[in-house]
């Protein structure tokens, strides 16, 4: 898959599908059962590492995990994090997207908005495909208790709309929208012409991701209200991620109760 090819499934409303890869075995997997992206997600941090946020990932930890992942897959497309403190000016995120993408990464993934313009203009301006993410930005999250929905009030809301719009101005290709209300999300994938990909943010968003690790009940204490165990009515790893994309793909997963 190209990353044109995500702007296309928009425009013919066919959902994309998205899971999270950190190893060689479990990305070519993913990838022969036909998902569509995968995300190397710097949440490794927590279900590889063992951390309580996302925030002790390297840079080496990311190039590692993106080295092996992309070698492992054959038609999904391709998107790597940018880790805490990565891209905190123009040029070490240039340093250190180019470096993610010399490793097999397609596409890179920052978090934030306007904070973010003139290292996302730079990413751009280089031929390197970006993409967005809004509402919950686990790299701003310390402890547990800052998991929490975003943009529930207008202003929150207002925020979150005004940063979609700017992304996709900046040339922003795919925007993540992490834990808002079904309903700002269905406003913002309405409003902006790029595909939105939800996790927690209802069915109306342009496609779906799921940690890996999470939709195959591997994660261990409780989890959050968007998670569903796919492997629960399934035989094999194999037939969950096929089953996942079948609920993505007909609009049946997310449910409302798996939705803010």
């Amino acid at each position: 898959m190209k990353h044109s090819d995500l702007s296309r499934y928009k425009q013919k409303g066919e959902k994309i599908t998205c899971l999270t890869a950190y190893d060689a075995s479990m990305a070519s997997l993913i990838d022969s059962a036909g998902v569509d992206t995968i995300l190397i997600g710097d949440s490794l941090g927590m279900v590889i590492q063992g951390a309580e946020n996302t925030r002790s990932v390297s840079m080496e930890d990311m190039i590692y995990h993106t080295s092996i992942v992309s070698g492992a897959c054959k038609q999904s497309l391709v998107i790597a994090d940018m880790p805490f403190n990565s891209y905190e000016d123009t040029q070490s995120a240039l340093s250190n997207a180019k470096a993610l993408i010399d490793h097999g990464a397609e596409m890179i993934k920052i978090e934030g908005g306007i904070e973010h313009t003139e290292v996302i203009k730079a990413l751009i301006s280089n031929n390197i495909n970006v993409c967005g993410h809004l509402g919950l930005q686990p790299q701003l999250v310390i402890d547990s208790s800052d998991y929490k929905v975003q943009g529930r009030d207008k202003s929150s809301a207002k925020l979150i709309i005004d940063n979609a719009m700017l992304l996709e101005s900046l040339g922003v290709s795919v925007l993540v929208l992490e834990c808002v209300p079904s309903d700002l999300a269905k406003v913002i994938s309405e409003q902006i012409k790029i595909p939105t990909i939800g996790i927690g943010a209802g069915r109306d968003c342009d496609g779906q991701v799921l940690v890996s690790y999470d939709m195959l009940g591997i994660t261990s204490g409780r989890q959050p209200r968007f998670v569903r165990n796919f492997l629960n009515s399934q035989d094999s790893i194999s037939a969950a991620v096929k089953s996942y994309i079948k609920e993505v793909k007909t609009g049946t997963f997310p449910s409302d109760s798996e939705s803010y």
